[in-house]
């Protein structure tokens, strides 16, 4: 889902039905706006109202924490991508093609994924990976071999005495923890929201407005109230959708931790 094509939706939804409930008022029998007939239409509405707005802190809730979780772990590769580039750094020029290998991965993996940003510096990396989409499978064919490229280089090296070899272990460990990082974010990084469950939450706010078209007095301080609230719902939904997206929309992951990883191994 998109953020602003899902805002715009329930406006239209919510703005819709209660015009639908103002112009049908009038036009409704009398027993329809009997005292009696006014207080069960209230108390379903209360009932909506409360399902409606459970239901939306528990999708902001969720859609937070994705996005949370995301920035968390984008935080871990990045430290460890910087640990094993020092430690290849120590270990000498052996391991440079090693360190390239992995600056290549990490720079066409910030250009895959923040398309909308501009790009690392360099020109060693292929820019024609897929644009990475939360609601997709964030897996890269390329990304990933270039991961195990860096890491079967490693495992190359030999070490000639205990400092290099205690080097070689090391750099095993955290690369090993550079690749887990890697497949837990292509696991984990995945759209929180159901779109059916979506639907069906912008059903029950469309049938709220509607009631509300057909309780509300006919004046201009009532119509201005109802299209504040419907744009507040609206702004609701167009947060939830932004967090859940990750990567597009104004409220989108930060790159800085993989970039100041990046210039970090280009040093």
């Amino acid at each position: 889902m998109y953020p602003l094509s899902s805002a715009l939706l329930v406006l239209a939804l919510l703005v819709s039905g209660a015009l639908i409930g103002v112009v049908v008022r009038p036009l409704s029998p009398e027993e329809h706006k009997a005292h009696q007939t006014l207080q069960l239409v209230q108390l379903v509405d209360g009932m909506l109202v409360t399902f409606a707005a459970l239901v939306l802190g528990l999708m902001t809730a969720s859609a937070k924490s994705t996005f949370d979780n995301a920035s968390d772990d984008f935080r871990a590769l990045a430290s460890d991508l910087v640990q094993f580039d020092i430690t290849a750094r120590q270990y000498g020029p052996d391991a440079d093609p090693v360190r390239q290998r992995t600056r290549v991965y990490l720079a066409a993996a910030i250009a895959s994924t923040w398309r909308h940003e501009p790009l690392p510096p360099g020109n060693d990396y292929p820019r024609n990976l897929a644009p990475k989409d939360v609601t997709e499978n964030l897996d890269d064919v390329q990304l990933d071999q270039m991961l195990n490229s860096a890491g079967i280089e490693w495992r190359r090296l030999v070490a000639h005495d205990r400092y290099h070899q205690d080097l070689l272990d090391d750099g095993r460990d955290q690369f090993a923890r550079i690749v887990q990082a890697h497949w837990k974010l292509i696991q984990e990084v995945h759209s929180s929201i159901s779109l059916p469950f979506f639907m069906t939450l912008a059903f029950w706010l469309f049938v709220i407005f509607l009631s509300f078209g057909l309780m509300a007095p006919r004046n201009p301080l009532v119509l201005i109230t109802i299209m504040l609230g419907a744009v507040s719902i609206a702004s609701v939904a167009y947060v939830i959708v932004d967090l859940d997206t990750l990567f597009r929309g104004m409220i989108v992951v930060s790159s800085h931790p993989l970039r100041d990883a990046l210039t970090a191994l280009a040093r």
